[in-house]
């Protein structure tokens, strides 16, 4: 780590009064803005506001005798100026990025605080990548906290991940400076059911006093009292209305998302817009992005604007995405705020409800203008040992992905993964399928999806059916990165392309390969855990675009269909899931045959 640790408020209180109390000149001035009080929900137009030690220091309507001959002076010309945004809970492993490179992708659009899960990374490279990504966060210059994973495996029984993680290595990284808290507790059943494995990380979270981040995906409410009971103190897993209303009666925190493939903000908001439900509970994030959209579209910003078109009050929504995230994680005096003390985290913007970002400022610093990132890169880098994880036993082939019909018959009648679109939760389909010299086919809406093990080399593909991606040529996509066990997920309709790309991921280390006809569209390399690129942004953006496109011509018109792709052998959301040890029926959480007898 090249960064020293950003200084406390008690360390430089004096030079902040000193500032205030106009005895000493500013670093920073900030003149004539229209200062956002996310604390008085106001506007308060003329207003200056003065920066040192990388905190506000005076925020009032003349700074004048603050500025000396090396003070810097920014006319802000009577724009708005609004706290840095606040990603409540993301997954960096998303973007396909480091954290070095998914922040200097997400600054120019005015994030300067992410809670970041790395449960991706834990997955396959177990403490030692957590610790990894813990260090490269406290070398970024905005604010990267981050949450120790909670669930690897995120389904005990039910899959089987690269490294495991429980309520000892959870006590541990409590000690770790950058630690925030718990990362989702995906595990619900277990938590219901009162399990001593989920219940003693949670209890390790509480008696450090940090935060515990909830993971319900049921639609069905009953047990989630109890899930309550147990301790997570936030959800980012509705979809419904009923969903936050259901949070915040039960003293949590509703995070509605607005992801590169996750649309639940809209669905959420009325509870708010209509039933009146008090918005001070209501945190807005995105769970996640990928490379793309933060390229072309957006982070932070993007959900602000969101929420703001789906009816929310501008000023409202920018609590949502600052202070309302600080104060749930117990960091309301350091940041989410433009107020004395806090860290110096701002915008300057001249339109609340279009908010383009023009300036942005990191702890005092102009890290980003005019959609460039200005700040200086940092020299972390990610050691071999996290190269190369892509342990296959051997190279396959189209025969490793037949499926023998349950005797004979010419028939079958089959459990199929139906993908909802902007969505992650599945539907638990069934079709009809022919049977020929023994093996199903696959036909029409219905192709073939396998799970290939990478971590242990022990050579395990599972077959199963998916419908939803629409693809109408011989084709196949293949991903390293697959939520939360990652191993490799295929889907295709041509069996021996999906050998083909299978093996086209052990030969890069890892990434996204589609095939069409034989030959290799696109691919998208993440040698880092098989799950990153340490590339910049535009050009991981680029790849990732080149997936888009090459999916498309396979025939699938599904929204962000890769994120879809990626989620399939998430076993904790419903309704069907596809893991290393088979088919998942998440509404029972248990394993479930693939063929439906009669």
């Amino acid at each position: 780590m090249s960064r020293p640790p950003f200084p406390a408020w008690p360390d430089v209180a004096a030079d902040l009064v000193a500032v205030a109390a106009r005895r000493a000149p500013a670093d920073l001035v900030i003149r004539d803005c229209a200062w956002v009080n996310v604390h008085s929900r106001e506007v308060i137009p003329g207003a200056d506001i003065a920066i040192k030690a990388g905190r506000f220091a005076s925020c009032g309507p003349d700074a004048g005798a603050m500025i000396g001959p090396g003070t810097r002076v920014i006319d802000a010309g009577g724009r708005f100026l609004i706290p840095g945004l606040c990603d409540g809970h993301m997954h960096v492993e998303s973007g396909m990025l480091t954290v070095t490179e998914f922040a200097r992708a997400v600054m120019p659009h005015g994030t300067t605080t992410m809670f970041v899960d790395p449960h991706e990374v834990a997955n396959v490279l177990g403490l030692e990548g957590v610790r990894l990504m813990h260090d490269e966060a406290l070398d970024q210059p905005v604010n990267v906290f981050v949450q120790m994973p909670s669930c690897a495996p995120s389904a005990p029984g039910l899959e089987t991940t690269g490294a495991e993680l429980g309520p000892a290595e959870v006590a541990e990284a409590m000690g770790w400076p950058n630690i925030v808290g718990l990362g989702e507790m995906m595990n619900y059943p277990g938590v219901v059911a009162g399990d001593a494995k989920m219940l003693g990380e949670i209890a390790a979270t509480q008696r450090a006093g940090k935060t515990v981040g909830g993971h319900f995906a049921s639609p069905d409410l009953t047990d989630f009292p109890a899930y309550a009971a147990g301790g997570p103190a936030d959800d980012h897993e509705g979809t419904r209305e009923a969903d936050a209303i259901a949070r915040v009666r039960q003293g949590m925190r509703a995070m509605l998302r607005l992801g590169s493939a996750w649309y639940d903000v809209k669905a959420q908001i009325t509870a708010v817009t209509e039933k009146g439900i008090d918005p001070r509970n209501f945190i807005l994030c995105t769970d996640d992005c990928h490379s793309g959209t933060l390229v072309n579209d957006g982070h932070m910003d993007r959900v602000v604007r969101h929420a703001i078109e789906c009816g929310l009050d501008p000023l409202v929504a920018l609590q949502m995405a600052t202070i309302n995230t600080a104060t749930h994680f117990g960091l309301e005096r350091e940041l989410g705020a433009i107020a004395p003390g806090r860290r110096a985290d701002c915008i300057l913007t001249s339109d609340l409800r279009a908010l383009p970002i023009e300036t942005v400022i990191a702890r005092g610093e102009v890290v980003a203008e005019g959609g460039v990132c200005l700040a200086p890169k940092p020299g972390f880098r990610w050691p071999e040992s996290a190269r190369n994880t892509v342990n296959m036993k051997r190279d396959l082939v189209a025969a490793d992905f037949d499926i023998p019909a349950p005797g004979a018959t010419n028939r079958v009648r089959a459990r199929v993964i139906g993908v909802v679109e902007n969505q992650a939760p599945t539907r638990a389909l069934e079709a009809d399928l022919a049977v020929r010299d023994g093996l199903v086919e696959a036909a029409g809406e219905v192709c073939q999806i396998a799970l290939v093990e990478r971590h242990r080399a022990t050579g395990g593909v599972t077959n199963a059916f998916v419908a939803g991606f629409g693809y109408d040529t011989p084709c196949a996509v293949a991903s390293t990165v697959a939520h939360d066990s990652h191993h490799i997920i295929v889907v295709g309709t041509s069996k021996a392309d999906m050998a083909r790309a299978a093996n086209r991921l052990r030969e890069i280390g890892g990434g996204v390969s589609v095939w069409r006809d034989g030959i290799e569209l696109a691919h998208v390399a993440l040698p880092i855990a098989g799950l990153m690129s340490d590339a910049p942004a535009e050009e991981v953006a680029d790849c990732a675009q080149g997936v888009v496109a090459a999916m498309a011509a396979c025939g699938c018109r599904l929204n962000n269909a890769y994120m879809q792709h990626s989620l399939l052998a998430l076993v904790v959301i419903p309704s069907l899931r596809i893991s290393d040890l088979g088919l998942i029926d998440v509404d029972r959480f248990e394993k479930t045959d693939l063929f439906i007898p009669g």
